[in-house]
């Protein structure tokens, strides 16, 4: 019973997540990214500080995969030029750190990786994106 009710309160979540995804303007789609990033690598810091190897493969894999499927993919070079170059090579740096905190059980290198994205994340925020109004 509680089973077929945990799975339609995700289905009902999914389809509030998809319905914001949407709607969404594209500086409010990098912050979802900045987000997910963010949570992600804070389950990974708890399931890894609390021998949760599973959970700790699983978020750290979803954080890799936001910042190198999302983040690294939404950048355009062409127009972003020098800039979205370097942050493309971050965007790798930090997907390598988190292959290397996984395999190793490094938490100094999973900090490393929530102290960059958290720094972009609040650069992010600071841009204020074009709206016409």
């Amino acid at each position: 019973m509680f089973s077929s009710m945990k799975n339609s309160v995700a289905a009902y979540e999914q389809v509030g997540l998809d319905m914001v995804v949407e709607t969404a303007d594209p500086h409010r789609l990098i912050q979802m990214l900045f987000e997910g990033a963010s949570a992600a690598l804070a389950t990974a810091k708890y399931a890894m500080e609390n021998g949760n190897t599973a959970s700790k493969g699983a978020a750290i894999s979803k954080a890799i995969d936001i910042i190198s499927n999302g983040l690294d993919a939404s950048l355009d070079t062409e127009q972003g030029g020098e800039l979205a170059e370097r942050l493309s090579s971050l965007y790798q740096y930090m997907a390598s750190r988190l292959l290397w905190a996984n395999l190793k059980n490094d938490v100094a290198a999973l900090t490393e990786v929530q102290g960059l994205i958290s720094e972009l994340q609040d650069a992010w925020n600071q841009i204020k994106p074009n709206v016409p109004g």
